[in-house]
């Protein structure tokens, strides 16, 4: 039996295009994995900032505070606001390599003392 002459170099097309379509595969899965390390990079040092700012409010430096640890974190303190003894911080970290120029990944984080009364269940 004899061959069709245009079926020559069809495993090799076929063969490229397949290996085209895995590193697309593997190129958009690691976009979205650093899209996701960013955000939870950034929830992170929402919260150790929130609670290095409630640690120091009685001595009125809690944005300081938090404003370091979220720096110690890899991250930039965007806004800190204290209400009573609640302290609200809002965070952002911009994802690694060439995806940091298209945005951003942002968390907030409230900490302070809880709204419950420590021993309240009280016993009869």
């Amino acid at each position: 039996m004899r061959r069709a002459q245009d079926d020559a170099g069809f495993v090799a097309i076929a063969f490229a295009g397949l290996v085209l379509v895995l590193l697309s595969a593997a190129v958009v899965l690691s976009a979205l994995g650093a899209v996701a390390v960013a955000r939870h990079r950034a929830a992170a040092a929402a919260d150790l900032a929130a609670l290095a700012g409630a640690t120091h409010v009685l001595e009125g430096t809690a944005c300081s505070a938090a404003g370091g640890v979220a720096r110690a974190q890899g991250a930039t303190l965007e806004s800190c606001s204290v209400e009573d003894q609640d302290v609200q911080v809002t965070v952002t970290v911009r994802p690694a390599g060439r995806l940091g120029e298209l945005g951003i990944a942002r968390a907030r984080a409230r900490a302070g003392p809880s709204s419950g009364t420590a021993g309240s269940a009280g016993t009869s």
